[in-house]
């Protein structure tokens, strides 16, 4: 079976090399025929790469150690759960889903694209083909998963211990999903390059593509911080590390390009704009590949340290963005221009959010390569760590924040400010008393805590006015603005839920970073201590044996006013035998959108080391990730974005009939 899935791969190679040649040709001599084998091309590739990551899979369910990638990474008294998740717990088998998730895509483009001009359908898989081989390649050979161990061990090492958690079921395919998923915007970027033609259409069927790729990748990127936060057992959810900043800055470039591809789309305008974002956004995605997994960096979430492997990642990296940005250099005078607007207009909203995100992006982008950069040219060692970022980035975002809820709230073509801020007044009279209620009864010493606590609910209020304007509240009756708000347009819907979610995760960031406690403290069975005005015991330590590792178990109780016990945590010390690893497994108890958060650290004559954090409202920060997601889902279940969608066309005669939608 292993040889199979091997030989699967070679075939998705040979496959690969196909699907970038054929249809290209194809596409440039007007053959249909040659552009035809694109399609049936795209979903064999993928079926062999399906069989050979199915394969790998099974060889880890089966502990089949004479397979060194799951000899290096599994065990047999493993639970299954993360057996099946240790399949991409590494460099090779991550490196096997990030191709399975590229070739995924574009079968998805050859199966629903069938309304796509025949030149651009074909190129834009040729495209995705070319970034397929690279990968295939670079598996193939620098990091093949299905290399032998003559004779084979009788034990396999274990998975990181870190790894072994639900969030490896979750996190690296949601990020994936993201990362990867830019590739079709990317891919349409260079086809419309190369066919030397780009339009609304264009536009059109890039938007959905990049929504999904962006839903992806906020998932992604909110369960990774919730991962942290309480499976490393430090307490907090992010701190800038330059692996972190790699799915950030996509996120960033990928929210730039969504709302530039609205523009496109309603207006025909930011063309070039447009494509050069879709090229820069999966190019950011292939930089946190690279540095991820060239052993540039040292951390907790690189995955690789070997230089060959980063020198043939590196080579795809010019390759592409070089090539890409070259093409765009040559072909992008010869585009036609986009219409024009007047400055207040939503289009000046939306290009003004450009402006903030990517200047936005530039600054990560500055902060996480140069202290490399120093690095390879002086040999010295510097970190650019929170202050850097904290000074830099926050006040760039803070005013693009003040002026999201306007956009929506403008006219397309030309708007009026003055109308936008009257429809807004009751929001912005709830933020300002927001700031001084927090000022005043919660934290006066901080000025930037209140102002940030009145920004979370300018958002949240003025994504609900959209909602309130649209459906006319306040101007008609009731019940006609109850049926105007159900029959608005999902993607109004959505984009309130999108804009509402970042709205609470600013809430959750203010929240657990201004008004939390933290209390270190040595501690005696039966010990009481208080944070926060809450009264926590320490009530017993026990030995447990798991699956694959010891545990010594700590046992809290957080009291009420009567000293009765409202709840239970556990927290503990943990140890793998199999890799002689120590983890930490924090307890948590959650209480409304605040949780209280315990680690615990070696046993002293004194007693046990004991931290503990209060963070409140720290729930609403992957909260308003789940709302964004969900705005963005729902945005995508809009039938405008379906292209080719039957729509319902009256004749003279007042008959009915089916119609298609122009691409």
């Amino acid at each position: 079976m292993v040889e199979i899935g091997h030989f699967a791969l070679v075939l998705a190679l040979a496959l690969g090399l196909v699907q970038m040649t054929v249809p290209l040709i194809g596409a440039r001599l007007g053959d249909e025929r040659m552009m035809a084998v694109a399609g049936p091309v795209t979903l064999a590739g993928f079926a062999f790469t399906t069989l050979s990551f199915a394969i790998l899979t099974l060889a880890y369910v089966q502990s089949d150690f004479s397979l060194q990638n799951v000899w290096e990474n599994s065990h047999s008294l493993k639970p299954m759960l993360y057996k099946i998740t240790g399949v991409w717990g590494n460099h090779e088998g991550s490196m096997l889903l990030w191709v399975l998730i590229l070739v995924f895509f574009g079968a998805l483009v050859a199966l629903f694209g069938k309304n796509l001009p025949g030149t651009l359908k074909a190129n834009v898989l040729a495209v995705q083909g070319a970034v397929g081989v690279a990968f295939f390649l670079f598996i193939l050979l620098t990091s093949n998963p299905f290399t032998r161990l003559i004779p084979a061990p009788i034990e396999g090492r274990d998975l990181n211990p870190i790894l072994q958690d639900i969030g490896l079921a979750i996190h690296p395919p949601l990020l994936y999903l993201g990362y990867v998923g830019f590739s079709i915007s990317f891919a349409f970027s260079v086809a419309a390059l190369i066919e030397g033609r780009i339009d609304a259409a264009w536009a059109r069927w890039v938007r959905p593509w990049t929504l999904v790729a962006w839903v992806f990748l906020t998932g992604g990127i909110a369960m990774g911080s919730y991962w942290a936060y309480y499976e490393l057992g430090w307490g907090g959810f992010w701190f800038w590390d330059p692996v972190e900043n790699a799915s950030f800055m996509p996120w960033l470039a990928g929210t730039a390009l969504l709302h530039s591809a609205i523009v496109m789309e309603k207006r025909a305008a930011l063309k070039i704009w447009t494509l050069l974002l879709a090229i820069l956004t999966f190019s950011l995605s292939l930089l946190g590949t690279f540095l991820v997994r060239s052993g540039v960096l040292t951390s907790v979430h690189a995955f690789a340290t070997d230089p060959s492997r980063g020198l043939f990642i590196l080579c795809i990296l010019i390759l592409f963005i070089g090539g890409s940005l070259s093409l765009f250099a040559l072909r992008a005078s010869s585009l036609t221009q986009g219409g024009l607007f007047q400055p207040i207009s939503r289009e000046g909203a939306l290009v003004l959010n450009n402006l903030f995100l990517t200047t936005a992006t530039a600054t990560v982008f500055i902060g996480t390569l140069y202290p490399l950069l120093v690095e390879a040219i002086s040999g010295d060692k510097i970190s650019v760590g929170p202050p850097f970022f904290n000074l830099t980035f926050i006040p760039l975002v803070a005013p693009l924040l003040l002026l999201v809820p306007f956009g929506p709230l403008l006219a397309w073509k030309r708007g009026d400010v003055q109308a936008a801020a009257q429809r807004l007044i009751f929001a912005f009279g709830a933020a300002i008393l927001a700031v001084l209620v927090t000022m005043f009864l919660v934290d006066g010493s901080s000025a930037l805590a209140a102002f940030g606590v009145g920004l979370a609910v300018w958002l949240v209020l003025g994504a609900l006015t959209d909602l309130a304007v649209k459906a006319g509240l306040g101007k008609v009756a009731l019940l006609v603005a109850w049926r105007r708000f159900i029959g608005l347009p999902r993607s109004v819907f959505g984009t309130a839920l999108a804009h509402l979610g970042l709205g609470l995760t600013v809430l959750g960031l203010v929240g657990a970073a201004c008004f939390g406690s933290e209390s270190v403290l040595t501690m005696q069975p039966r010990q009481i201590t208080e944070i926060a005005g809450k009264q926590v015991r320490f009530d017993t330590m026990e030995p447990v044996q798991g699956s694959n590792y010891h545990d010594e178990r700590a046992h809290f109780s957080l009291l009420g006013p009567a000293a009765e016990v409202r709840h239970e945590i556990w927290s503990s010390r943990r140890f793998y035998p199999a890799r002689q690893t120590n983890t930490t497994e924090a307890g948590i108890v959650t209480l409304g959108f605040s949780q209280l958060y315990i680690s615990i650290g070696e046993t002293t004559q004194s007693g046990l080391i004991v931290r503990l954090w209060w963070k409140p409202l720290v729930i609403l920060i992957w909260g308003g990730g789940l709302v964004m997601m969900a705005g963005g889902t729902l945005s995508l279940l809009d039938r405008r974005l379906r292209i080719g969608a039957p729509a319902k066309k009256a004749t003279k005669k007042g008959t009915i009939k089916p119609a298609v939608k122009p691409a």
